[in-house]
């Protein structure tokens, strides 16, 4: 298997790899940063795009400032969560997170 991945796959990869550490503990985008070391931009850009994979997302707000939350998994939709969690140590070698 080669090492080099399409965009596309590594877009899809990186949308399933933010879902799972979302539903599994609770982020926001400075903790999904420090966690993963995705620039900012790209987080939100995959965030917002998860939607295209039928995965609900939303962001909670917890306190009074803009930012003060953390996002939340509604629903996985056709995704199976439990496909990605098996297949985590895979996916995250793809994407070259340490």
């Amino acid at each position: 298997m080669s090492d080099v991945i399409s965009k596309q796959k590594k877009a899809f990869l990186r949308k399933l790899y933010l879902a799972h550490l979302i539903d599994n503990q609770r982020h926001n985008l400075l903790s999904l940063n420090k966690e993963t070391g995705m620039p900012r931009r790209t987080l939100q850009d995959a965030l917002a795009a998860l939607v295209d994979l039928g995965i609900e997302c939303q962001f909670v707000q917890d306190g009074e400032r803009n930012n003060a939350g953390y996002y939340h998994i509604e629903t996985w939709g056709p995704i199976s969560s439990s496909w990605v969690c098996t297949h985590l140590d895979d996916i995250v070698k793809q994407l070259n997170i340490e």
